[in-house]
């Protein structure tokens, strides 16, 4: 192997024998111990030591290949990961899941026990954190020169405990046995400034900070699919600058003094999100931004000097996303390097810097378009605040010279603020320093077009481009589903569908072979089975994603609360069902979490009563993550995705779930209206309002008492949480719903409880129902995040692929 230093490595091979020979000898060398006397854990790090030396051999032959190409690179921030267990997924791309088996078991270890110490990076919360995970994926198996950056947090979100059915959070100590997999590199250290003055000297503008940290870089490997390309992932943790230990204030005692400066220092990445509802909070999230910002792109003009030195060609060796409003503080940053640092007159950096950066916006709540205090951003960002001025004047003669007598306009896109506080809109700072502005499933952005960025749209419709999110097949079918991927390979008589997921239409006229549908109503009854959760004869019907009232898990609670009250009343004559919900709400989103401790009590009550032996169960285990993600959708029956219509961007667990055969149930919402057009409408239980209807309803005189007054069935679901019936919980709840019930959860209770009905009747005729599974696996290759790389290539990025010899 060739390397541009002209060393060339050993090539680490992939049988039994080479691999138990360097396992041994990692063992030896690098963890310090023996066979005899290594733990399970000894074994884990040595294991994960093996295949990640398999992996960077990989490494060094992509990099060497991208130095020579000198490409347009993708630089994708984000402010969160979800990038799930790491040792299947690396056994898989690197090609050793069977030798490291046989050497494992050679060695006299248990594999099982060993992959079970495997911990999932606690650096991402939910979807946008799965969708970031499944793009590095895709971009790898693409052979797209790629870098993901963010930050190593230290705690990650949090562990989701239930005392008395209530969530409480415990810190998510990922990391506390080190991770294998993650190559330090305290060589790269950036400098990070806070606070200070800006001063002008010899007519440029100088940021003098008042408070420094260090940034310093760890990268996990990120392999691709059937190719030698290995991308990175380059992580951000906080140091302090400087000697931080006091040893005058620590010899009189004042310990905690001694170490203050440090302290302050690595709470930036301490963890993920800090809660916000306080302004020391709100400080810290803004100081974790920038940075991220402030690290990744000092690291991205470094990347570009190493074989770059004319800052024109910028931009066409680099595009930046900035995966929603978290990272949006790059604008100004790269401007304050591009102005004050290198000497670029503003017109020319004011070019560069739109042509380089893109933005992904992920919701149409607008409580979610961060804004940020003027007086704090101000403060803590001095000279940032003065280039976002400069580029709200820009902005604004842009607008009155399209608008001239449309002052409210102005004031609705302005970079500022001004009522009922001075604040910075963050979203309309991505818009105006970015060449695309893009949504994540066709209705999210016919909406952000038409509402939340309409104003934008209207001064430059050709920056606003769809982009409908995907999932990786390897991840959510191939590690997660082995049965069923192996009966689809069987079935197409390839396995080249994991890296072209359009070929899943090749399952559709196997609908009509008996002896194929029965063994994927086996397959999907060992994969309930396998979860132990319920009698897997039963519907298995889930509800996983995280809590927010406009994901309507209340509207599902109703719906469990019927079902019970029909049993009892002794004419049920649904099927049997076991209801699952997983999920976490924000440490500060209370109204979410007393719709857990609710959903609690209710499963507590349900369950206990013998008369719902048999016919109905409410499952909620604790801390859903991608590790208990892996066991829950391949065995789902039925998805659940009945958020409010209008308000959910794309989702990805609704794909995930449908490419693994369950049938949807949900609103025309986010990708919902994608993934029903793609499995037909016959394979899709629609119910409830449109966007539209919504709309109209929600804008008008909606009463939801009205509802309740109207519905027997609705009214005594009601009546028994208001009476306190579930030990006393979730008064709440129904108090919302019914004054005021912001995401019309009573409007569509009786549409959704009668779909249900026909979801009964569908499942009772089980060759029926596995017919529409098998076609919601085969008619769903269109979300693939490896498609939605493409459209981002062929839309935004326009970067191409980097062969790398394997």
């Amino acid at each position: 192997m060739d390397l541009r230093n002209g060393v060339e490595l050993r090539s680490l091979g992939t049988s039994p024998a080479a691999f138990k020979e360097d396992l041994l000898s990692n063992l030896y060398y690098r963890r310090g111990t023996t066979v005899e006397s290594a733990s399970a854990q000894d074994a884990y790090e040595t294991l994960a030591l093996t295949v990640r030396d398999r992996l960077a051999e990989r490494r060094a032959r992509t990099a060497a290949a991208h130095y020579a190409a000198n490409p347009r690179w993708v630089y994708y921030l984000s402010a969160e990961y979800l990038l799930g267990p790491q040792l299947e997924q690396n056994l898989l791309y690197s090609g050793t899941a069977e030798a490291a088996r046989t050497a494992l078991e050679a060695c006299g270890f248990a594999p099982d026990e060993i992959a079970a110490l495997d911990v999932e990076p606690g650096l991402g919360n939910g979807g946008l954190g799965r969708l970031a995970a499944c793009l590095l994926d895709s971009l790898a198996t693409m052979d797209i020169p790629a870098v993901g950056y963010g930050i190593r947090y230290d705690l990650g979100i949090f562990k989701q405990e239930f005392h008395d059915g209530r969530q409480v959070e415990r810190p998510d100590d990922w990391a506390f046995q080190g991770d294998p997999w993650e190559f330090p590199a305290p060589d790269d250290r950036q400098v990070v400034g806070f606070y200070g003055s800006t001063s002008v000297v010899g007519g440029r503008t100088v940021w003098t900070p008042g408070e420094t940290v260090l940034g310093e870089p760890s990268h996990l490997l990120v392999p691709g699919y059937g190719t030698a390309t290995v991308n990175i992932v380059r992580l951000w943790r906080a140091q302090a600058s400087e000697a931080s230990f006091d040893l005058t204030r620590f010899a009189a005692g004042q310990y905690a003094e001694a170490v203050q400066d440090a302290v302050r220092a690595e709470n930036i990445s301490k963890v993920l999100y800090p809660d916000d509802s306080t302004p020391a909070g709100r400080e810290l999230r803004l100081k974790q931004q920038y940075f991220l910002v402030s690290c990744s792109l000092r690291d991205i003009v470094r990347r570009f000097r190493l074989r770059n030195g004319d800052w024109a060609d910028f931009a066409s060796k680099t595009a930046i996303q900035l995966n929603d409003t978290h990272p949006v503080l790059a604008i100004p940053e790269l401007m304050r390097l591009l102005v004050d640092e290198e000497g670029l007159d503003w017109d020319h950096a004011w070019s560069l810097v739109r042509r380089t950066f893109n933005y992904t916006c992920h919701t149409l709540l607008p409580e979610a378009l961060e804004t940020w205090p003027v007086d704090m951003l101000g403060r803590l960002l001095p000279r940032h605040l003065e280039i976002i001025y400069l580029i709200n004047a820009e902005l604004l003669d842009e607008v009155r010279a399209r608008f001239p007598d449309d002052l409210d306009r102005v004031r609705r896109m302005s970079l500022i603020q001004e009522e009922p506080t001075r604040q910075v809109r963050m979203a309309n700072l991505a818009v105006t320093g970015t060449t695309r502005t893009n949504g994540v499933a066709a209705l999210h952005t016919q909406l952000l077009t038409s509402t939340v960025l309409r104003d934008f749209h209207d001064l430059w419709p050709d920056r606003f481009v769809n982009v409908t999110n995907g999932v990786s097949p390897r991840r959510f079918v191939r590690l997660a589903d082995p049965l069923v991927s192996a009966l689809i390979s069987d079935g197409l008589g390839t396995d080249r569908w994991l890296s072209d997921l359009s070929l899943l239409s090749g399952l559709a006229p196997l609908v009509a072979d008996a002896s194929f549908r029965s063994r994927w109503r086996d397959v999907k009854r060992a994969n309930k089975a396998a979860l132990g959760l319920g009698d897997p004869a039963a519907l298995l019907d889930v509800m996983v994603k995280r809590f927010h009232e406009y994901k309507r898990q209340q509207l599902k609670l109703l719906h469990v609360i019927t079902l019970y009250h029909r049993i009892l009343a002794g004419g049920y004559d649904g099927v049997p069902r076991t209801v699952l919900f997983g999920g976490k709400a924000a440490p500060a989103y209370h109204a979410a979490k007393n719709i857990i401790h609710l959903i609690n009590a209710v499963a507590a009550r349900v369950n206990a009563d013998p008369a719902t032996d048999g016919l109905l169960t409410v499952v909620f285990p604790a801390n859903y993550n991608i590790t208990l993600a892996e066991r829950v959708i391949p065995a789902a029956d039925l998805s659940e995705q009945i958020s409010m219509a209008g308000k959910e961007a794309s989702g990805t667990g609704n794909m995930k779930l449908s490419l693994n055969g369950a049938l949807t149930i949900g609103t025309l919402d986010g990708a919902n209206i994608e993934i029903r057009d793609r499995v037909g409408a016959d394979n899709f239980f629609l119910f409830g309002l449109n966007a539209a209807e919504a709309l109209t309803l929600r804008s008008g005189d909606y009463r939801p008492r009205d509802h309740y007054a109207a519905d027997g069935e609705l009214r005594a679901a009601l009546d028994v949480i208001s009476a306190g019936a579930f030990g006393g919980v979730g008064q709440e709840v129904a108090a919302s719903l019914l004054d005021r019930d912001e995401y019309l959860t009573l409007a569509d209770y009786r549409s959704y409880v009668d779909r249900q009905s026909d979801v009964d009747a569908a499942w009772r005729d089980q060759e029926r129902w596995t017919t529409m599974s098998i076609l919601n696996t085969a008619r769903t290759g269109y979300f693939s995040s490896d498609r939605t790389v493409a459209d981002y290539l062929t839309h935004i990025w326009h970067a191409s692929p980097v062969r790398v010899d394997a």
